[in-house]
């Protein structure tokens, strides 16, 4: 296939470029040139910001387009918009964050998503999962029944660069008392290699709809447990509450 990447440099985006070029498609990168500009010299590199340079798309044709990294509606719609008459197939990288309840279990697909009072809004930072929601609506409009909609929980792996995940296998290597949330949190994750490739299934499928994706289910306890066994120092734990961290802001 021949495929067009938003993004395609840091992190989901890098697993998915690779997991493509090993299965031999063509592929085009359309990024902002910020991260790992040697990466994949073997792909089409344009670079450019999809805010006011999606022009340079503009009179190409791709079998599909993967987008990484869209988190506003307006600049979503933009690319929807150039690109419809011009690909096949969208697949768009939503998140798990776009539910309505993101405390409840067993989420499936059907469940409601956030809703946004005022939908002008672009506060990515108060606003995520809502936003995220929005650009999945506006895509569906402007290309019906030919959309596939991924909602990640967790992503871990190479290139990660949050630290959400990591931070645990690195503290804990490095031994002592180490601060833990509460022992029975669920921890759920996916390995960014297995979703890549597994998104790449689905597009090469022309598969529409909409995903959840999300790995194996831990407890926290589990989690430190295997951390400590790889560990070659020795390691305390301290089990604190999530008042506890609330009122001391962590994670905040």
């Amino acid at each position: 296939m021949n495929l067009l990447i938003l993004g395609g440099t840091r992190f989901l985006g890098r697993a998915l470029a690779e997991a493509a070029l090993d299965r031999g498609h063509t592929l085009t990168l359309f990024h902002r040139g910020r991260h790992s500009q040697d990466a994949f010299p073997e792909a089409e590199h344009i670079v450019g910001d999809r805010e006011n340079e999606l022009e340079l798309l503009r009179g190409r044709t791709w079998d599909a387009v993967i987008d990484t990294c869209g988190f506003v509606p307006r600049v979503v719609r933009a690319s929807v918009e150039l690109l419809k008459d011009r690909v096949e197939h969208y697949t768009f990288i939503s998140s798990v964050s776009v539910y309505e309840n993101l405390k409840r279990l067993q989420v499936k697909e059907d469940a409601p998503v956030a809703i946004l009072s005022d939908e002008s809004t672009e506060d990515v930072t108060q606003h995520y999962g809502a936003l995220k929601a929005l650009c999945e609506k506006t895509i569906e409009a402007a290309m019906p029944g030919r959309a596939l909609h991924i909602r990640p929980g967790l992503i871990v792996g190479p290139h990660d660069y949050s630290d959400r995940f990591t931070y645990w296998p690195h503290r804990i290597a490095q031994g002592g008392e180490v601060l833990v949330p509460p022992k029975e949190g669920r921890v759920q994750v996916i390995d960014v290699r297995d979703l890549a490739a597994w998104i790449i299934d689905l597009v090469e499928k022309q598969t529409v709809g909409t995903f959840y994706a999300s790995g194996s289910d831990y407890t926290m306890e589990q989690l430190v447990d295997v951390c400590a066994l790889l560990s070659s120092r020795p390691t305390k734990f301290t089990w604190v509450t999530e008042p506890f961290l609330r009122e001391q802001q962590v994670g905040e």
